[in-house]
């Protein structure tokens, strides 16, 4: 038995659980319990997390005074930085590995809704409302078009989306506007790329809006939930 057997296997068996409350669309129902789930067996990572960013941000005045130390020697700047969070035993990657783990659940009902191999099965004719789970937004708009059933239901996706993109963008700039020891950590680090990945952060929720978009809805669900969950768990951590 394959992992994907196993895995829809799990899947019917919660949408079986759901079906008195959800009806027709307790599959859909199923992946976000399930998505809740990974969320919670990934959260107290995300908590070390939270504490790996506050302790990064506590080592903002020490490197500063490493790059007025080492500021003609940008070399010596990025091992001395290194050095100091090997010797504090923070990782500036730490923030990272939750979403790591997250890929695995995503790829697996990627693969189930998208038809590879007949992994999917009967599951693929399950519905969120009027749209197919195993279709995508184009086969929305081909059919019954951007205001049909299937289109209204990927109209409320984006919806969420954008509105918890814009809710982790104003956060994120609220914080540091208050916070300018976090601001510095952000846009100023001396570790290869991460200034860089600290401006970006803010924006990347919206890139979520192009993932609904293009991958099966059963896989959209997963990152609207996911991406719903991580804005809420941060506002709580990183209050």
């Amino acid at each position: 038995m394959s992992v994907f057997s196993v895995f829809a296997h799990l899947v019917e068996r919660l949408a079986d659980l759901l079906a008195p409350l959800c009806h027709a669309s307790a599959t859909a129902a199923a992946i976000v319990l399930f998505t809740a789930l990974v969320r919670l067996l990934v959260h107290p990572l995300s908590r070390a997390a939270a504490r790996g960013q506050r302790a990064r941000a506590a080592l903002q005045p020490r490197i500063a005074e490493l790059r007025r130390r080492h500021a003609k020697d940008p070399e010596r700047l990025r091992q001395a930085v290194l050095e100091l969070h090997t010797e504090e035993k923070v990782s500036p990657l730490s923030g990272i590995l939750p979403g790591l783990l997250q890929l695995p659940a995503f790829f697996l009902l990627y693969h189930l809704f998208s038809g590879a191999g007949g992994a999917g099965g009967d599951l693929l004719a399950h519905r969120l409302f009027a749209a197919p789970l195993g279709g995508r937004w184009a086969d929305a708009l081909a059919g019954d078009g951007l205001f049909g059933g299937a289109g209204v239901v990927y109209l409320g996706l984006f919806a969420l989306v954008a509105a918890v993109a814009s809710f982790n963008y104003l956060r994120t700039k609220r914080q540091m506007a208050q916070n300018p020891v976090m601001a510095s950590a952000a846009g100023g680090e001396a570790v290869p790329g991460l200034g860089a990945v600290g401006k970006v952060m803010p924006f990347l929720s919206f890139l979520t809006l192009v993932t609904v978009a293009v991958v099966p809805l059963a896989a959209a669900l997963y990152v609207v939930t996911s991406t719903t969950w991580s804005a809420l768990e941060r506002a709580a951590l990183y209050r």
